[in-house]
């Protein structure tokens, strides 16, 4: 298995996912765009992940690397890859498929609920509710042919599927302690007294069961856009 990765900042990687592609023995490859926005070939991976970061993909005119990103996740999906999209991801998912992606009516930061909205043949089936780490403003449109898999009270685009293979989350499964620490470090600004919206002593005093949890899910999204078939 060959997975590249689009990494947004240094400190959002890869979490949980990095044991699991591990234990399949996948090579992986990184365009790390804070350091040079450089794409392969579509026919250089078999699986693409699009991880999260502070910006915006309306940012283009201050980050021209987007309008390229934009294109490349596009042709990702469209071939038919296996493509998990998160947070940023899911965003810039949205965006190059023709959805809009907007300031979303609340901030969310923190561990919220999400619920599963679609269930059925063809798409990922999510728990009724889990418990899940958020850290986003933004919100999208669903695209044109998207199934829509979760919401939450203050999102209601959680998750989508396009296709068979391809999965934008705008929560955060794959978060450890360690990147959950980084991200507080980095982004601990932004823990602005609002309804959905924890401050810093309720986000580092999460059990690591709950972690375990999530990173659970995690694993059974990755299994399920990398299966065997249709």
């Amino acid at each position: 298995m060959r997975v590249h990765v689009l990494q947004h900042v240094p400190f959002e990687g890869l979490g949980s996912i990095l044991p699991w592609l591990q234990s399949r023995n996948a090579t992986i490859t990184t365009t790390r765009f804070f350091a040079a926005p450089s794409l392969p070939s579509l026919h250089d991976f078999d699986v693409l992940v699009a991880l999260g970061g502070p910006m915006s993909v309306n940012d283009e005119n201050e980050l021209p690397w987007l309008r390229e990103e934009k294109r490349f996740v596009a042709e990702a999906v469209r071939s038919e890859k296996p493509v998990l999209g998160i947070c940023l991801g899911a965003q810039l998912m949205a965006s190059s498929l023709g959805a809009r992606v907007y300031p979303g009516p609340n901030k969310e930061i923190g561990w919220f609920p999400v619920f599963a909205c679609a269930r059925g043949a063809g798409t990922f089936d999510f728990p009724d509710m889990t418990d899940a780490f958020h850290w986003h403003g933004e919100t999208f449109d669903l695209p044109a042919g998207a199934v829509h898999l979760a919401k939450s009270e203050a999102c209601l685009h959680q998750a989508f599927q396009i296709g068979s293979r391809a999965i934008g989350l705008q929560f955060h499964l794959e978060t450890t302690p360690e990147s959950a620490d980084a991200i507080i470090t980095h982004c601990g600004h932004e823990l602005v007294p609002a309804k959905y919206v924890q401050n810093e002593q309720q986000l580092r005093s999460i059990p690591s069961s709950k972690y375990a949890g999530i990173n659970g899910l995690m694993d059974d999204v990755l299994t399920y856009i990398t299966r065997s078939g249709t």
